[in-house]
């Protein structure tokens, strides 16, 4: 392709050579560079590409897209934009034949909630018959392919190559988590989204490699509603009228409150082996009873979410009553079928605040037990681990200490801290199982009836990783070995 079609829909000024010159890729990272590639000079908070302009172009690249002025002595073509991301976002599009053009794209902003909602939209999807693939914290998702991602929103190269992929592949749609950053550093660019999902807003990522101050953090979650169709809001969140003030899109709202669009009322807890979950009914545009399969009254937010994206979609009542009932978020209180009559959940808790609130929602169900497998990372501030301690001993009637990424550090000591340093004040009750291997298996050959046992820490990872090794540990593979050893030995 020409570069100046990869060039068509930016404003840039060619400051030396020619613009009509064959490229075969648009490269972002110097190492990838060889014939006939443009490397596009990235400037992030840590990096700045224009350092390693002469490596790309030592290695081959015909041109170069640049915002400031450097001296570049190779014959090389050399284009200079205001903003080299948002050109790289451009680029791609064009290079992968504007992917996004022949798919139904929704994406999915908010402080929490991102990819619990993908999730939910997803099985809905799936239930309706319209494959879709999903891009965020747990991956690029097509069909049964995981592509692992550096960022909740990939750079847009990789979003734009991934749209490709799914088109590929047969997929009708896709669904995105837009982070703050991802808005911000223009990831998401070249995409005018069907469908832009407001979750909720609340006090995240301030510093100095993320935004200065909450104002600018808000500001980069309202960018999406300036370039999507359809709009759909959480019209209880306290700066709906901020966030929507200067959006582009038409607006349909959820919440519980009667100005909203679709009203969610009559929300109660259901628990029954293999199954935490809520109930809830609507009314407004659409008037429906759903059971979802995610515990918790956040849960509803993110329900009322994907249906009332659903319905501007005009999926089927059938298929969104079918996705939200048997929705699986990967590690995110996920429940695993299991033989007894307790439930078994994998959850990526891996600190005080994420343990406390699962451990709180899971309370409300009112186990038997609720039964708490935790371990704490090495390499890591030690009063992570004693808050988790501190925690687990509050609100579980047992935990069971084990194993969790200890790094360098050894096992036993990290438990130990978990022990002196939070649980023991606590009172509460503890068994110490090293292998993680074995501490699920003690959970689940100790299990009473209406217990509710969670596995926390490692939710969608799959590795344990100790010395410097990863060692693969997939806790779902780990819990059919237990199941099957156990109906051996029946």
């Amino acid at each position: 392709m020409l570069l100046t079609k990869l060039l068509q829909n930016l404003s840039y000024k060619t400051i030396k050579g020619n613009t009509d010159i064959e490229i075969s890729d648009v490269i972002y990272d110097s190492r990838k560079a060889e014939k006939n590639t443009v490397f596009v000079a990235l400037k992030g908070y840590n990096t700045d590409g224009h350092k390693f302009i002469s490596q790309a172009v030592e290695k081959g690249a015909s041109a170069v897209v640049i915002s400031d002025d450097v001296e570049i002595d190779s014959d090389v073509a050399v284009i200079k934009v205001d903003d080299t991301r948002k050109a790289l976002a451009y680029m791609s599009a064009i290079h992968f034949g504007e992917p996004s053009k022949e798919l139904t794209t929704i994406a999915i902003t908010g402080t929490k909630g991102k990819t619990t909602t993908v999730a939910m939209l997803k099985s809905i999807l799936d239930a309706e018959g319209i494959s879709a693939g999903t891009i965020g914290t747990l991956g690029i998702i097509i069909k049964d392919k995981i592509y692992k991602t550096n960022n909740t929103t990939p750079e847009s190269y990789e979003i734009q190559q991934a749209m490709r992929k799914m088109i590929d592949c047969g997929c009708k749609a896709m669904i995105i988590e837009a982070s703050s950053l991802g808005l911000k550093w223009h990831r998401t660019d070249a995409i005018y989204f069907d469908y832009g999902v407001f979750t909720n807003f609340s006090h995240d990522h301030i510093g100095e490699s993320e935004h200065k101050d909450l104002h600018e953090y808000l500001d980069c979650k309202s960018l999406l509603f300036k370039q999507c169709k359809y709009g759909i809001f959480n019209i209880d969140d306290a700066v709906f009228e901020e966030l929507t003030k200067n959006a582009a899109c038409t607006k349909t709202t959820f919440g519980f409150g009667e100005k909203a669009d679709i009203t969610a009322f009559g929300d109660k807890l259901i628990s029954k082996p293999g199954y935490i979950g809520v109930h809830f009914t609507t009314k407004g545009i659409k008037s429906m009873e759903v059971d979802v399969d995610i515990p918790g009254r956040f849960s509803v937010y993110n329900a009322l979410a994907a249906m009332t994206t659903a319905l501007e979609m005009g999926i089927s009542d059938k298929a969104i009553l079918k996705g939200l009932d048997t929705v699986k978020v990967k590690g995110r209180v996920e429940a695993v079928p299991v033989p007894g009559n307790y439930t078994l959940l994998i959850d990526y808790a891996h600190n005080a605040l994420s343990m406390e609130n699962i451990l709180e929602t899971l309370r409300e169900y009112n186990p038997n037990r609720l039964v708490v497998l935790f371990g704490a990372g090495g390499n890591r501030p030690k009063v992570r681990r004693y808050e988790m301690g501190e925690t687990a001993g509050r609100l579980a009637d047992l935990s069971v200490l084990t194993e969790d990424n200890s790094r360098d550090e050894d096992v036993m000591d990290i438990i130990n801290d978990i022990i002196e340093g939070g649980i023991k004040g606590t009172g509460g009750k503890y068994v110490v199982v090293p292998k993680r291997q074995d501490a699920i298996r003690y959970c689940m050959e100790n299990a009473e009836d209406g217990d509710i046992i969670v596995l926390a820490g490692k939710g969608h990872e799959d590795y344990l990783e100790i010395k410097g090794v990863k060692y693969h540990l997939d806790e779902r593979e780990v819990i059919a070995d237990i199941i099957e050893d156990m109906k051996n030995n029946i």
